[in-house]
């Protein structure tokens, strides 16, 4: 005759518990993943990509549109102490970066920090401003998304008028914002090193206006070129 197999007490629980706990520890794994290597999600703080990205928009970025994210060493600030931790060094391995490409990057000046602008510069080539018209190897280079709508505040610089002739060095590129008069960016800091690019802005999926305080529902979904 045979025996019954009694469970250990708690033991169902316990099995039950652990499961959930696997899944968890997966999907956190999985989508840790995925942002670092596939695909991020990022907000707008600022208005230097007006017209074209306003304070408020979601944007998805992908981090595989240039070539593969490779994870290396480095220190992260959580609450403000310094964690050891780990960044991604962009290697190409497919893909083209492109005049005209909005893309996300690590701040030269900062690590820590997140910029996007637009890429207007490549490798070789001669980046001036003149007279707020942007020129690239001489020809007029300002699309349809340039705006100059003056500093903040009416504060002009130098810089928002004229810059260079600078010639873009390899493995770099110069990026500015489409609010001309009211972006920092590599006319005041210098280049972007390619293998800084965390990867090129897809589409806004969500958009908030803050002095509204109600959704943009015309930008949701939108392409970005």
């Amino acid at each position: 005759m045979s025996k019954a197999v009694k469970e250990a007490p708690g033991g169902a629980t316990g099995s039950y518990a652990r499961e959930i706990a696997e899944a968890v520890i997966i999907a956190l794994i999985l989508a840790l993943l995925i942002r670092t290597f596939v695909i991020q999600a990022f907000k707008i703080p600022s208005g230097s990509m007006e017209d074209t990205l306003l304070i408020g928009d979601h944007i998805i970025v992908s981090k595989f549109a240039y070539g593969l994210q490779v994870p290396r060493p480095a220190v992260i600030r959580v609450f403000g102490a310094p964690v050891p931790f780990f960044d991604t060094k962009l290697v190409r391995s497919w893909g083209t970066i492109r005049r005209g490409d909005i893309i996300v990057f690590r701040f030269p000046g900062d690590r820590s920090k997140d910029y996007i602008k637009r890429a207007v510069g490549l490798p070789g080539d001669r980046v001036e401003l003149r007279d707020k018209v942007l020129y690239v190897n001489d020809r007029k280079a300002d699309g349809p998304y340039a705006v100059y709508k003056g500093g903040v505040l009416g504060e002009e610089t130098e810089r928002n008028y004229n810059f260079g002739p600078y010639t873009v060095p390899e493995g770099m590129v110069f990026a500015m914002g489409d609010n001309r008069d009211r972006s920092y960016d590599s006319r005041y800091w210098g280049p972007v090193p390619i293998s800084d690019i965390k990867g090129k802005a897809l589409f806004i999926y969500w958009s908030w206006d803050r002095e509204d305080h109600w959704v943009r529902f015309r930008r949701l979904g939108r392409l970005l070129h």
